[in-house]
């Protein structure tokens, strides 16, 4: 998606009742609170109460992370940027997509809101159960923590600069996508799907407007 003009101030108005507009926006720290004790709770119950082995609840939990990667991936590229002829169609990816791009700087809707991700992650675990059974219960944890760190990553990206020098392409990577090429850079947390895919960008080739990069970070 592009925008004739992205703002580097203010926010979007999403709904005109204040109850509905507060439910777009969203404190990254309650998400935090909302996962963790499932992200924490849940393989140890799976080892004390459903008898895993530490083996299993290991490699369920860390294939959970995996595919929460390609997950986001997949959901940015083909959800977020689907090029929608349908106007209610392009109306909801706005909503959940769209704003952020048109209002980078909105740090209020940096993370996916507390009431509608209830709502997707626990259609996650459903279809998680529905497939594979209790091991979702170990599979399900790791997932969320990838959505965590994914949420962290993408918040620092807009907030700070890159902490560390071996984190700088993930910045740029980020930046690109906002300020550049739209249709590349899906990957926030990791561009492991975006090397896969062909999606990836070029560092050494691409440049960037500094003056918009200064605009995009806090």
């Amino acid at each position: 998606m592009q925008f004739e003009k992205i703002n580097n101030k203010g926010q979007a108005q999403l709904f005109s009742s204040k109850p509905l507009e507060s439910l777009t926006k969203c404190n990254p720290l309650d998400i935090f609170i909302l996962y963790l004790p499932i992200i924490v709770f849940l393989p140890i119950y799976t080892f004390k109460y459903e008898f895993f082995s530490a083996g299993r609840v290991v490699s369920l939990f860390v294939a959970g992370i995996f595919f929460w990667t390609f997950t986001e991936y997949i959901l940015h590229r083909f959800a977020f940027h689907h090029d929608a002829i349908s106007s209610w169609v392009r109306k909801l990816i706005y909503l959940f997509h769209g704003n952020h791009h048109e209002y980078p700087r909105d740090k209020e809707r940096l993370l996916m809101p507390v009431v509608p991700s209830l709502f997707i992650s626990s259609l996650f675990l459903f279809v998680f159960y529905l497939l594979i059974g209790k091991d979702a219960l170990a599979f399900y944890p790791g997932f969320m923590l990838g959505y965590l760190i994914y949420g962290l990553m993408h918040y620092a990206i807009h907030a700070w600069n890159p902490p560390f020098k071996w984190m700088k392409p993930l910045w740029r990577n980020h930046h690109l996508h906002h300020y550049k090429h739209t249709d590349k850079g899906f990957g926030v947390s990791s561009t492991f799907w975006d090397i896969v895919f062909g999606t990836a960008y070029d560092l050494k080739k691409e440049s960037v407007d500094k003056e918009k990069i200064k605009d995009l970070t806090y």
